[in-house]
């Protein structure tokens, strides 16, 4: 087991003081600092020599010399500007490392090289050149570096700059390195690329010809190089490790070669005919223990080396594919071993099954010689001829590499999907601890790892499906890995004097289990080898407070729960150490998951899950029922028959995990049965999901079937609106009758009309029509828009309603929510048979949405919400399937009732209102037949003319509706046919609905009821991804169909949880029925959470679906017209947008134009020292804090609640989990129960903000040494855009002002002065204007500013009560304690376990008291007596699940 291994040595980043008494530092003033400019001396090469050689090479490649270099600026400044064709090779080195960094640190790489990008192919070359140098040349750790970089040339693909440069190395002319009878023997497969090939020959021009062959030969020349490189490796002995470094980066490039299809089309021959995973799997490397991570790298190389895939014509190959092209190699062995070697007689003469396995290949070819294995290899093409021999001195020609490549060239291989299938899901100890697969939290990003990596393309949908399989199951795995080690290590397990085991401690997730059993192993399947079901028992005692007493009865069916066995060594009250490794401190010896299938009764039945409440046990033993995963069951059993120990029988531990991080095993299912199935992704998207053909196909102008007529409905608020939304359009009206010019309109695209192709022209034909009136009742007029949508809001609106794939980038506040809403009503009323399907990320978004549609005019019984999330919806309806199948029900009822009154009116007997069915006869029989009468008369076939009196008097419903007064105006025939028509509408309607409904009446159940509702009565659907992702098997089932598809925040949602619900219906006849795929989101802010930094970073796991698709190119649509900021706000970040400019409200109501009250700007930098000599702190690694920024944040709160902002407008944000927790604590210590102030609305990280906003926003940046991951744009751009009037951002000023990436925003916040400005005698709601000029009030530091607060608060109070005398101590600042933190901790700010309810560390949860609900004088009474029993308190110190578990109370 690997749980001892050592933990990967952190990365500690250099300090500001570091970096400016650094040589680099200095440096960089005097020649490219971009504030020291005006300064600058010329370039000097020797300088780049210079740093070279002492910085970068002389201190071994250390990473902090780099870090400082790179945030310098110095590539974009002085290595790239001044590099030209001839540059020494410590320039292009220099380049090189750069650019490694910035990728290492996940900022934009390519951005730099935009300027003399001519100069790029040049550097291309000589960095090709170095590639192959000598290592006393090029040293072994430089070559690494230039693999590196190669290899993120070629996963930058969408980079024209790159693109250009290495497709060159990987195109058809590159087989000029193949064996010439290997080449003639590809070209007899594909005669296609003999054509293409002679193409090139005739094509090249004698004067490049050299050029040309060193490139074409040059993939195959580092190959080569490689193995001469890994044949130095000795068995034992002493080995470099530059070397192994070398050898693993140089797999990892070959592997992701073979992952594109447009690197690997030609490369994989040429690969294959080096033999190069042969002499790898022959290397003494694979045997040394320092081989573990090449291992696993050349697992994965092997895989893609042969994947299921025709790299021809790119398309998949099926089981039966490859079991016909294995058996194609084997008859042609063995037709070559019956004509030439009689000798292999008996392997000629064997059926392939009984010749296939390795063994017996071995059998039939380990016998042969050196001479007769080379005889048959080059039958097969496999080795040069003698002729050729010395054209390829590298090919080794010994017998043991002979015999190998034949046998591992013949062997049958296992099938992807039957390994897959057979795989557990949950995971063991082997993998949850294994460094290489799930590495810790402190991933640094210098080595590679044996992992998938996500990129633009993938090769199949198989191998689209595998990856993100894989990867979701590794970032479980790391969650699981936390959650045993924060319950084992609360459990405290210690070893008694009798050897067994004593618990020291408790934990809420986890028991210790008094018994275990297996209780049933049933008979495998047909054709399976694994078990069909193990069930298990373990019984547990919950002698515990009451509440998490229930918490464990309350595990449902289908929950996971984890069983694991500890052996522990230390003796009893030995103090668990979180700083060392985990495993050998508990003893912690294997776990294994299981499923809850219930808990048992007193008789040993499960009891079910139901509306009857539970039986009532006796006693704390609480025995439940667990399904195991029958593959590892079967694993185990093997093991166990090898003479391992039995994993069943040592079993001392239950853990169960939060229900909202849990749902792993059921997404894993998913994924793997998509596998399984014939998936069927609609043809118009299948290319563009894997990432090839043309990026804008699926777009609706490039569709066969645009749809050139549609109802816009409610769209535009009148003709004016309409015109200005299409300026770049004629328009021509079918009426000039302005009175008819109103909405709602059908507009007429000429440019989509088919048979239109000669002229596209932008005409626009707008025919507005009257939609017949629903009734005579107020409330049957429909709901109408009232958002005047902007020219690309339409757009987006417009590209919605047409089959398709629609893009919307939505930057904050440009109105996303109103264009999804007015995109899905637009669609339900132009195909109302169509069913829409809405997918968000969080119950958040999807309740936002779900508010915005009930407002619009869309029949609410169409409506329905799957999911958890509806209890927080903020509408009083209830939209989930049963409050559904209760509003169906209650509607029925009243319109039953509705049709008593409408029998009564018309005197008719009998009961008819009795269930739907008899109201439909009643319908029929009595009220049609009275209407048509009634049409009759007052429109006779004769045509004669009929008195306006007549319509009124005929009427036969005139008794129904006598609750209207004046129903009939009698001034206008035809108006008065309308009132009556009208009428008859809504009656007919009431019928309509009770048809509708009828089927409630037969369906007694409320599952059957809810499940008729999602199949046929919903018209719109909303879930999140991750519930679709759980149920999609149980919606497949149930028939559940959809044609269009609307993704809000498209960008935060995993890659794979955005494709799941493309495939949550079956295929009709082999097609998908979806129509239309419309992703809105914004990719410029924050993407899903990735918890792990591998993950994350090296396998691009935190790429969305809709990035990917904006990087391919897919065309999107930008809107373009913030309507949240202030527009200077929305400057510090709208450069990072094309075009976003501000709606006209922004600009010219008061509320914006009006100054912040008490301050003299509407946002400003405000620099924080140190305080006491301490900057950002670090009680436990990611665990960032500030007190000094914190002490100042929480001042500045104080100072607005006293001069009257309410405490629900200001939030305060930070990027770091450990300065919210320090910031709350402030809060608590200095005025959370004053009632003068309180607590803000919220105080949380930018991360977990994202999607929310407020009209003040204070920001903390926390870091004083490195500027940490705000080097990440996006999370900029979201914490600059959460605030509507105004900013204060807290931030030491000298680490900011020089990151590259931050430049345009803090160019503008330093234009402002660094100090806090503030306005002295101004209440809240100023008359002020922000042009206005003040003379402000300065603040110099954090204590004054908590000083000043003080001194204000005193007057404040004072002036409130006049008798107030009592001289009041004030807690100085900086007094609250900054702590260790102990438990887990979350590296991402955005991590889902670090709740976000304020009071996780305080149980009475307090809301903030506004100061205008109370009486004065009572109010400052209150407010002393808490600033006298505060000075009694201690500060508070960090309290995040410290101390026993009780205070983890954040689910």
């Amino acid at each position: 087991m690997t749980g001892t291994q050592e933990v990967p040595a952190r990365i500690i980043a250099p300090t500001v003081e570091q970096l400016n008494a650094d040589r680099i530092t200095q440096l960089a003033e005097k020649y490219w600092a971009p504030h020291s400019s005006e300064n600058h001396v010329p370039f000097d090469p020797e300088i780049i020599e210079d740093i070279y050689m002492q910085d970068i090479r002389g201190s071994n490649f250390s990473i902090r010399r780099i870090m400082v270099l790179e945030f310098s600026q110095y590539m974009e400044n002085y290595l790239w500007p001044n590099y030209h064709p001839g540059a020494s090779h410590s320039h292009m080195m220099s380049i090189v490392i750069m650019l490694n960094e910035k990728f290492r640190e996940r900022v934009q790489a390519w951005d730099a090289f935009k300027k003399n990008d001519h100069n790029f192919p040049d550097f291309f070359q000589q960095l090709l050149h170095a590639c192959l140098e000598d290592e006393l040349v090029v040293t072994l750790r430089e070559q690494t570096a230039l693999l590196v970089f190669l290899n993120h040339c070629f996963n930058s693909m969408e980079v024209a700059l790159c693109r250009d440069q290495v497709k060159r190395l990987v195109s058809l002319s590159m087989w000029v390195s193949l064996q010439p009878t290997r080449r003639e023997h590809e070209f007899k497969l594909y005669p296609r690329w003999k054509k293409y090939w002679r193409a090139i020959q005739k094509k090249d021009k004698s004067e490049q010809l050299e050029k040309l062959m060193w490139e074409r030969t040059f993939l195959h020349k580092l190959m080569l190089k490689f193995m001469n490189i890994i044949d130095t490796i000795p068995k034992e002995g002493i080995v470099l490790e530059e070397k192994i470094h070398y050898c693993e980066r140089f797999l990892e490039l070959v592997t992701d070669l073979e992952a594109l299809l447009p690197t690997r089309r030609f490369f994989n021959t040429v690969l294959d005919d080096c033999h190069l995973v042969v002499r790898c799997q022959l290397s003494n490397l694979i045997q040394r223990p320092e081989g573990h991570l090449f291992q696993q790298l050349l697992e994965m190389l092997k895989f893609y080396a042969r994947f299921e895939i025709s790299d021809e014509s790119g398309d998949p190959l099926t089981d039966h594919d490859m079991t016909q092209m294995h058996y194609s190699k084997i008859t042609s062995l063995q037709k070559a071993a019956f004509a030439k070697f009689p000798e292999l007689r008996n392997f000629s003469l064997a059926n392939v099954a009984s010749v296939d396995t390795r063994s017996a290949l071995l059998k039939h070819f380990g016998p042969l010689r050196q001479d007769k294995l080379r005889a048959i290899a080059t039958y097969l093409n496999l080795v040069p001829t003698t002729e050729n021999e010395n054209d390829f001195k590298w090919c080794r020609l010994d017998e043991e590499f002979l015999r190998e490549l034949l046998v591992s060239r013949h062997e049958k291989r296992s099938s992807q999907l039957e390994a897959l299938n057979e795989m557990p899901l949950y995971p063991t100890e082997d993998i949850v601890w294994d460094e290489n697969v799930v590495p810790t939290a402190y991933f640094s990003g210098e080595g590679c790892l044996a992992l998938p990596k996500l990129n633009l393309q993938f090769l199949t949908l198989h191998d689209y499906l595998l990856k993100n399989f894989n990867l979701f199951r590794l970032e479980s795995t790391y969650e699981i890995r936390q959650d045993i080690e924060d319950a084992v290590s609360r459990l405290c397990p210690w070893q008694s004097e009798d050897g067994s085991v004593y618990w020291g401690g408790w934990a809420r997730m986890a028991q210790p289990i008094i018994s275990f059993a297996v209780v049933e192993v049933a008979k495998p399947n047909i054709g399976e080898k694994r078990p069909s079901r193990v069930r298990a028992d373990v019984t547990v005692n919950l002698s515990v407070r009451p509440e998490i007493k229930t918490e464990w009865e309350n595990l449902r069916k289908h929950d996971v729960c984890f069983l694991i066995s500890v052996k522990p060594t230390s003796p009893i009250s030995t103090k668990y150490d979180y700083k060392k490794p985990f495993i050998p401190q508990v003893g912690l010896h294997c776990v294994r998951g299981c499923e809850i299938e219930g808990m048992l009764d007193n008789n040993g039945r499960v009891i079910e899950d139901g509306p009857e409440p539970k039986p009532v046990l006796p006693g704390d033993n609480r025995t439940y029922r667990v399904w195991l995963d029958c593959n590892q069951y079967r694993n185990d059993m093997n093991k166990v028959n090898e003479g391992d120990e039995d994993v069943y029988e040592g079993f001392n531990i239950l853990m169960r995990r939060k229900p909202k991080e849990n749902n792993f095993k059921a997404v894993l299912e998913t994924i793997r049965e998509l596998m399984n199935t014939e998936c069927v992704v609609p043809d118009w998207l299948h290319d563009i999901i894997l990432g090839y053909g043309d990026p804008g196909a699926a777009h609706y102008t490039k569709l066969p079937n645009p749809i050139a007529t549609m109802d816009f409905n409610d769209t535009f608020i009148d003709m004016d609106h309409l015109r200005s939304c299409f300026p770049n359009h004629e328009i021509k009206v079918k009426t000039n009758d302005p009175k008819k010019l109103v909405r709602p309109f059908k507009l007429t695209f000429e440019d989509l009309e088919k048979g239109n192709d000669d002229e596209k022209q932008n005409v626009l034909i707008v025919e507005p029509h009257v939609v017949p009136s629903r009734g005579p009742y107020l409330f049957n007029e429909p709901k109408r828009n009232m958002v005047p949508f902007t020219p690309t809001q339409v757009e987006a609106i417009k590209s919605g309603m047409q089959p398709g794939l629609t893009l919307v980038v939505g930057p904050p506040g440009t109105g996303k929510t109103d264009v999804a809403v007015q995109i899905i009503s637009n669609l339900y009323h132009n195909f109302p048979n169509q069913r829409t399907l809405i997918v968000t990320h969080s119950n958040q978004a999807l309740n936002q949405l779900f508010e915005k549609i009930a407002v619009l005019d869309i029949d609410e019984r169409h409506l329905l919400r799957l999911g958890h999330g509806e209890e927080a919806l903020e509408t009083e309806k209830d939209f989930s399937r049963y409050g559904r199948v209760n509003y169906v029900l209650a509607k029925r009822l009243d319109l039953l009732m509705e049709v008593q009154r409408l029998q009564e009116s018309l005197q008719v007997q009998g009961d008819v209102a009795y269930t739907c069915e008899t109201a439909g006869y009643f319908f029929l029989y009595q009220v049609l037949s009275r209407w048509e009468h009634y049409l009759s008369v007052v429109k006779p076939k004769s045509g004669k003319i009929v008195s306006v009196d007549i319509v009124a008097q005929e009427f036969p419903f005139r008794r129904f509706f006598e609750n209207i007064d004046s129903l009939f105006k009698g001034q206008c025939y035809e108006e008065d046919l309308e009132i009556a028509e009208s009428c008859f509408r809504y009656i007919e309607h009431m019928f309509n609905e009770l048809e509708e409904f009828r089927a409630f009446e037969l369906l007694r159940s409320g599952l059957d009821r809810s499940k008729y509702l999602l199949v046929k009565e919903a018209k719109i659907i909303a879930m999140t991804c991750t519930h679709a992702a759980l149920k999609r098997k149980e919606l497949v089932d149930m028939g559940f169909k959809y044609d269009n598809i609307l993704m809000e925040e498209a960008a935060q949602i995993l890659e794979i949880e955005t494709f799941i619900p493309l495939l949550l219906q079956n295929p009709e006849d082999g097609y998908n029925r979806l129509k239309r795929w419309i992703m809105i989101g914004d990719h410029h802010q924050l993407p899903p959470v990735i918890k792990n930094m591998a993950f994350q970073k090296y396998s691009n796991m935190e790429q969305s679906l809709f990035t990917r698709l904006v990087r391919l190119g897919v065309p999107t649509i930008d809107l373009d017209a913030q309507g949240r900021a202030r527009p200077s706000i929305c400057n510090l970040y709208k450069w990072r947008y094309n075009n976003l400019g501000n709606l006209n409200h922004v600009e010219q109501w008061n509320e914006y134009q009006r100054a912040n009250a008490g301050f003299a700007y509407d946002f400003q930098l405000i620099n924080v020292e140190d305080f006491n000599g301490v900057g950002e702190s670090e009680p436990n690694p990611y665990f960032y804090q500030n007190l000094a920024e914190a002490e100042y944040c929480v001042a500045v709160f104080m100072y607005m609640r006293l001069i009257g902002y309410p405490a629900d407008k200001i939030s305060i944000l930070t990027t770091y989990n450990g300065q919210k927790h320090l910031i709350r604590d402030v809060i608590n210590s200095r005025c959370a129960e004053n009632p003068l102030i309180g607590r803000p609305h919220k105080v949380t990280t930018v991360d977990k903000y994202q999607g929310q906003q407020n009209d003040y926003i204070l920001l903390s940046l926390v870091r004083t040494k490195a500027v940490g991951h705000l080097r990440d744009v996006r999370r900029l751009v979201v914490a600059m855009s959460r605030a509507r009037l105004g900013l204060y951002v807290f931030a030491r000023v000298s680490l900011f002002q020089n990151c590259f990436e931050l430049t345009p925003a803090f160019q503008q916040l330093m234009a402002r002065p660094t100090q806090l400005h503030l306005v002295l005698n101004e209440a809240y709601a100023t008359k002020r204007y922000s042009t206005h000029s003040v003379t402000p009030f300065i603040i110099q530091d954090m204590s004054q500013m908590a000083n000043f607060v003080y001194s204000y608060y005193m007057e404040k109070v004072k002036a409130l009560k006049e008798y107030y005398q009592a001289q009041l101590k004030w807690a100085e600042p900086g007094s609250c304690q900054v702590k260790e933190h102990e438990g887990p901790i979350s590296s991402h700010p955005g991590e889902d376990r670090d709740t976000d309810s304020e009071d996780e560390d305080d149980k009475s949860k307090q809301l903030p008291v506004p100061i205008q609900e109370e009486p004065i004088e009572e109010a400052a009474e209150k407010s002393v007596e808490h600033m006298e029993t505060e000075n009694e308190k201690e500060s508070e110190t960090i309290n995040n699940d410290t101390g026993g578990e009780d205070e983890d109370d954040d689910e």
